[in-house]
């Protein structure tokens, strides 16, 4: 890397806490820095709302450890929700050609994961792989105060019994599930809470979903970015 590209990556990762720095150098994250930063805020503005943190969507699990060391941090429970595998297919009609293409070429088995290696949903155990991840990032998964929950969201929703929740990482890219972990997460979300959307901007699906969202339930504000943020308000 120049110079001048050493310079500008500086200055771009100011501002990173060391965890964060840390999960990006053990390539465990997609989301770029504008994103992680948002996140690291969100953690900050809800650090005294009362409920736990969840995500849906856990993936490697770079922002998850992020989440699961504000958690425990604050006394507070990390729950992280994901298949754990091949992400399911966008199958509603608000799914936009780009999110159709992107599965396809997910399914073809083409899709390349973070610089060249083995894409994650391509893995034959991703959760044991995720569960060392947080090991090795002093986040022990123990199914206390750090929880994986695996298979859809619609069957293991109602068996975590999340009852009061501070934040909110929505990282599952298609309409159906954007739209059941918002109508979920809105019955949970204390006031003062943050929901970050992580594919508003990407995938067309997401977007709609969010847009109606806001149109329903106004006691939420949304606050545009790289990863939107929903805000409770009242």
């Amino acid at each position: 890397m120049s110079l001048i590209g050493k310079a500008r990556a500086h200055f771009e990762n100011f501002g990173l806490w060391p965890q964060t720095r840390r999960v990006m150098k053990d390539r465990l994250t997609y989301l770029s820095v504008a994103k992680l930063k948002r996140i690291q805020a969100a953690i900050t503005e809800t650090a005294h709302v009362p409920g736990d943190i969840v995500e849906f969507g856990v993936a490697l699990g770079g922002s998850g450890i992020i989440l699961a060391h504000a958690a425990r941090g604050s006394e507070k429970k990390f729950h992280g929700f994901d298949v754990f595998g091949m992400i399911p297919e966008p199958t509603s009609d608000k799914d936009d050609l780009k999110s159709k293409q992107r599965y396809d070429v997910i399914k073809s088995g083409q899709s390349e994961g973070i610089d060249g290696e083995e894409y994650y949903g391509y893995r034959s155990d991703l959760i044991s792989d995720v569960r060392k991840s947080f090991y090795r990032h002093g986040a022990s998964v123990n199914d206390r105060d750090i929880i994986l929950h695996k298979g859809l969201f619609e069957e293991t929703w109602g068996v975590a019994s999340v009852e009061c929740v501070s934040l909110v990482h929505i990282d599952c890219d298609w309409y159906d599930p954007v739209k059941f972990c918002l109508e979920k997460s809105a019955g949970v979300v204390s006031v003062g809470g943050n929901i970050i959307i992580d594919d508003y901007n990407d995938y067309g699906g997401c977007r709609i979903a969010v847009d109606e969202f806001v149109e329903v339930y106004r006691n939420f504000s949304l606050e545009m970015g790289p990863n939107p943020i929903l805000r409770r308000t009242a």
